[in-house]
């Protein structure tokens, strides 16, 4: 019943230990006034029978009241056995009035005892009265434990029920970041926490709008310059040479559009990678297949793949077709915009956030005001879609990792592209010795 709602439970648990905590500080109260009143009548009682068996008058106690000595009776009784200096005290009742007993040795040899019997009926009363008032406050104080703990439950679900009226109200067209300063403390972790979901959301929107907005433009060029093509060539009639430059220029057109098409269907696939299990991979291992593969593909270009690696393993759950494609677009830009007998370099480091991984090329570089993660955007000297770095940014997230690209500040032409693995999610093999 109380399962699936946690302001219920916590309802619950407050209202029951609150009320179990009075019920056992009242009940603990109750008795430790009884019993002090009871000891108290018990060492009167004994103080009695003291001084009577010491041969003094009972006038002789240490009280100033004398209403201590009403409804007093004192008696010897004999018993046919020896109760070895025992002292025994009771309580009866009878015709509603309640008497206190105490029988106390008076003469052992022949076996009589002192019997002091005090009727304690006003103390009785005054302890159910004590007792009532007690009950009184405990159904008071559980009505005001109700109370509290159902305003404190609304107080400590109010945040939740602030943040949910605004993300229900949030579209993808209308997103504001949730203000972490008006919230609990408490709630600051997961108001940040909403605030880096928006912005990737608001990313997502941003890039798709983009995506769609360029693939709408670079799919007109190419259909835009064989419509052209073709009604100049329809214009009159013309060569047998003629004929095959318009129809070489309609198929390069139309491999244009199949390159842009094997793109978006690229996206698909990424997007398909994302939901791929993650599995446990070595890091550090794949970078090594990976740049081998490479080092054959830089040495027939003419460039030179070096390659460092740190720490020797480092494990971690991932995708790794994810991970494969933006290590592979980082060394195919590298490899793309690196001259001839220039170096390309991979490696890898530790840091704080987890495994660092960075490619350096000697390229012409980049303009960092652009954003080059955005679909279709361009930079070099090289020809190219727009959609890798695209691609490498969507995988990056999915990933929960971090990727950036800049300038080389070594005094090289080039850039470097880093891809840093979140260590939340991996740990470092010991080196073999």
């Amino acid at each position: 019943m109380f399962s699936n709602s946690i302001r219920r439970n916590f309802l619950f648990q407050l209202i029951f230990s609150s009320i179990l905590l009075i019920f056992v500080f009242s009940s603990f109260l109750y008795f430790y006034i009884e019993k002090s009143i009871y000891d108290e009548k018990h060492s009167e009682l004994l103080q009695y029978a003291k001084n009577i068996s010491s041969n003094r008058s009972i006038i002789e106690l240490a009280t100033d009241s004398t209403d201590s000595y009403l409804n007093l009776a004192v008696g010897v009784i004999s018993l046919k056995k020896n109760m070895e200096n025992k002292i025994d005290l009771y309580e009866n009742t009878k015709n509603e009035r309640t008497f206190l007993t105490l029988i106390y040795p008076f003469n052992i040899d022949d076996f009589s005892y002192l019997k002091i019997t005090k009727e304690i009926t006003p103390t009785k009363k005054l302890l159910e009265k004590i007792l009532k008032y007690i009950l009184v406050i405990n159904i008071v104080g559980f009505g005001l434990v109700i109370i509290y703990a159902i305003a404190l439950s609304k107080m400590l679900t109010k945040p939740i029920k602030s943040l949910s009226n605004k993300l229900s109200n949030m579209n993808e067209h209308l997103m504001r970041p949730v203000k972490v300063e008006e919230l609990p403390e408490e709630f600051e972790p997961l108001g940040e926490t909403i605030n880096h979901l928006i912005l990737r959301i608001q990313n997502f929107v941003k890039y798709q709008k983009e995506l769609f907005i360029g693939t709408a433009h670079e799919m007109k060029t190419p259909l835009a310059v064989i419509k052209l093509k073709n009604q100049v060539t329809l214009i009159k009639k013309r060569s047998p040479e003629e004929y095959i430059e318009a129809i070489e220029t309609t198929n390069k057109s139309v491999d244009d559009m199949n390159i842009i098409v094997s793109n978006i269907l690229n996206i698909g696939r990424q997007e398909g990678a994302q939901l791929e299990k993650p599995v446990e991979v070595d890091v550090i291992k794949f970078l090594k297949n990976k740049a081998n593969d490479f080092k054959l593909i830089a040495e027939n270009e003419g460039k030179e793949l070096t390659m460092d690696f740190k720490p020797d393993g480092f494990m971690a759950m991932l995708q790794i077709g994810l991970l494969n494609q933006i290590v592979q677009n980082f060394l195919q830009n590298a490899l793309k915009f690196t001259p001839v007998d220039k170096k390309v370099h991979i490696r890898s480091s530790q840091d704080d956030y987890g495994l660092l991984i960075e490619v350096l090329d000697e390229g012409c570089g980049i303009d960092e005001s652009v954003d080059l993660f955005a679909p279709f955007k361009r930079q070099g000297n090289k020809s190219g879609v727009g959609l890798g770095l695209f691609l490498a940014k969507s995988g990056a997230d999915a990933l929960g990792a971090r990727i950036n690209i800049r300038n080389r500040t070594d005094g090289i032409s080039g850039t470097i592209a880093c891809l840093q693995i979140n260590s939340k999610l991996s740990c470092i093999i010991p080196s073999k010795r």
